[in-house]
C-alpha cells in the first residue's frame, strides 16, 4: 500500500496511525507534538536544490542555490546540460556537484530517468534508482523522495538527527547506524516517511530543551 504525504492532514492521519500501531511512539509524540509537513519542489529543480546543499552549511547552500536558480530561470535540465562548467563553478558549485548535475540533466534529457514516476514506486526501489546515479547518495535520495515527492514510506536511515532521536526515543545504548536503522523502521512501513517527520520533530524539541538550537 503506497501512501503519499501531500498535505498536513495526510501527515497527521499517518502519525496517528503510527502512534496507535506502535505504543513506543506514544511518548515520542507527546514530547514532539504533531510535526509540520515539509515539502520542496519536485522534479529536476528539487533534486538539484538538494545536491547544491550537500556537505555545506545551510547558509552556504541557500546562497549557492540562490545564485544557480537565478542564473537559470526557468530552471530546466537542458539549460544545465548545455552550460559551461566554468560558468557553473563561478556560481559556487564544486566540480563534483557540476558533474552530478550534468549527469542528471543528461539522464533526464535522454529519457532514461523520470523523477516524477518514483513517487508511485516502492520506496526501496525508488531509493535504489536514485542512488544508482552518479553523485546521488542515500541521504539525498531519501530527502528527495520524502520532501519533493511526498513519498509516505521514504526512510532517511542515514540522517544523523533521526538516528539520534531514535536512539533516545527507543532507549538504545548507542546511536544506530544507517544499516541498523532499516530493521528498526520495519514496524512503521508503509509510513516510514511520516515516522521520519515525527523523529525530526522529537529531535528538535530535545535539542531546544538542551539549548543546542534556537527556537
Amino acid at each position: 500500500m503506497l501512501i503519499h504525504l501531500e498535505t498536513q492532514a495526510d501527515l497527521e492521519d499517518a502519525v496517528h496511525v503510527l502512534v496507535k500501531q506502535d505504543p513506543r511512539l506514544k511518548p515520542v509524540f507527546e514530547v514532539a507534538g504533531m510535526p509540520a509537513l515539509r515539502r520542496r519542489e519536485p522534479g529536476f529543480a528539487g533534486l538539484a536544490h538538494i545536491v547544491c546543499g550537500q556537505q555545506v552549511s545551510t547558509a552556504s547552500a541557500a546562497a549557492i542555490w540562490g545564485r544557480v536558480s537565478a542564473a537559470f530561470d526557468p530552471f530546466h535540465h537542458d539549460a544545465l546540460r548545455k552550460a559551461r562548467a566554468d560558468r557553473l563553478g563561478r556560481l559556487g558549485l564544486s566540480a563534483a556537484k557540476i558533474k552530478t548535475l550534468k549527469n542528471l540533466a543528461r539522464e533526464i534529457a535522454a529519457e532514461r530517468l523520470n523523477l516524477d514516476v518514483l513517487a508511485n514506486e516502492d520506496a526501496d526501489a525508488a531509493h535504489n534508482t536514485l542512488t544508482a546515479l552518479h553523485g546521488i547518495g542515500p541521504w539525498t535520495a531519501d530527502v528527495y523522495l520524502l520532501f519533493c515527492l511526498g513519498h509516505g514510506d521514504a526512510w532517511p536511515a542515514g540522517d544523523l538527527a533521526v538516528q539520534e532521536a531514535v536512539k533516545i526515543g527507543l532507549g538504545l545504548t548507542t546511536r544506530p547506524t544507517a544499516k541498523q536503522m532499516a530493521p528498526l523502521a520495519e514496524p512503521w512501513r508503509p509510513l516510514r516517511g511520516a515516522a521520519a517527520h515525527l523523529w525530526w520533530s522529537y529531535y528538535r524539541v530535545l535539542k531546544k530543551r538542551e539549548g543546542v538550537i534556537a527556537g
